[in-house]
């Protein structure tokens, strides 16, 4: 396999110090350019902390989880309010991991430029700061939808930081399957925020971003995976062969597909057309690069971890529009 270099990051640059004007006096005039720099710079230094891309994920799964508990008749404000407690959750755990990994990041290329790697702000600081907003999430959640959706943001925290960044992450290279629990609970906290319980679909939605995670991480690992033998992060593609990873990459990839497909009977014909078109799209590219590998010929392991977020995105969007139709589920048109 060919592996290229991670694209360089970007710092941010302080301003002058002091100037003086033609008569020799002190001039005020470069501090106060400076001072909006430093702020700006650590304003968007705590905003990395928080990891926003990864949040994403809140975005893509948890909207059409909350339209399918109610085929599509969900109010907008319980929508936005159920998001905005989510993402302070998210938010939170993202910047707890980096504290905790803090001392990894500075060792590998693809983490060195992250905030408390780069020493942006005091540890003590990040700490406070995600500690804030799991608490805020709890109580917003709590305030805003229910009881339930709360505890489940807090249990998300919890796991993430104290099963899966804590325990996992350095011990073992199974570490990406079971904590990948972790990003499964906005479906369960949007389900729950609808309807006060957690239904059968909420799990199966939670098995297919379980089963969906360790294919789409793999496929990045892959192409890092120097970065993680530096640090002595035993993450599977850093202390097995590329073939066995790939291999288990089409075995995820299977497993993926048949729990979306679970998910048929509670939805409706548009979902089901779409996880079996985007499907067949997933599992194609997963082969193609297990037979790269097995051949020996140059693969691209980023063109998998890049369509595994199209392809969650389109079977996720395609449930949103299939519960907002409201047509009938498979299983009244076969009842």
């Amino acid at each position: 396999m060919r592996i290229g270099q991670q694209p360089g990051g970007h710092g941010f640059a302080g301003g002058p110090g002091f100037g003086a004007d033609d008569e020799g006096e002190p001039t005020q005039a470069a501090p106060a350019t400076s001072a909006p720099r430093r702020a700006l710079a650590l304003f968007l230094a705590y905003v990395a902390l928080t990891k926003p891309r990864v949040i994403e994920l809140l975005l893509v799964t948890t909207i059409p989880a909350m339209l399918l508990a109610d085929r599509g008749n969900v109010d907008p404000w319980l929508i936005l309010t159920t998001l905005f407690g989510g993402m302070l959750a998210a938010a939170s755990a993202n910047t707890l991991n980096m504290v905790v990994d803090a001392d990894i990041d500075k060792v590998m290329k693809r983490t060195e430029k992250r905030p408390l790697a780069r020493g942006a702000m005091p540890v003590s600081h990040a700490l406070i700061f995600g500690l804030v907003l799991g608490v805020f999430s709890f109580f917003w959640l709590w305030a805003t939808t229910n009881l339930l959706s709360g505890v489940l943001a807090v249990v998300t925290i919890c796991f993430y930081i104290f099963v899966y960044t804590l325990v996992l992450k350095r011990r073992t290279s199974q570490n990406v399957v079971w904590g990948g629990a972790a990003g499964c609970m906005p479906v369960m906290i949007g389900w729950s925020a609808v309807t006060g319980t957690i239904g059968w679909q909420a799990l199966v939605m939670f098995l297919v971003i379980f089963l969906w995670t360790p294919p789409h991480t793999w496929a990045l690992m892959l192409r890092y995976k120097e970065d993680y033998q530096a640090a002595n992060v035993p993450m599977l593609p850093a202390v097995a062969s590329e073939t066995k990873v790939t291999k288990h990459i089409v075995l995820y990839a299977w497993a993926t597909v048949a729990a979306t497909l679970a998910l048929a009977p509670g939805s409706g014909i548009v979902y089901a057309a779409v996880a079996v078109a985007s499907g067949v799209w997933f599992l194609v590219v997963a082969h193609r690069l297990y037979a790269g590998v097995r051949a020996g010929t140059p693969v691209k392991p980023l063109k998998l971890f890049i369509l595994s977020n199209e392809y969650l995105a389109l079977v996720f969007c395609g449930l949103a529009v299939d519960s907002v139709l409201g047509w009938q589920t498979l299983a009244q048109i076969l009842s």
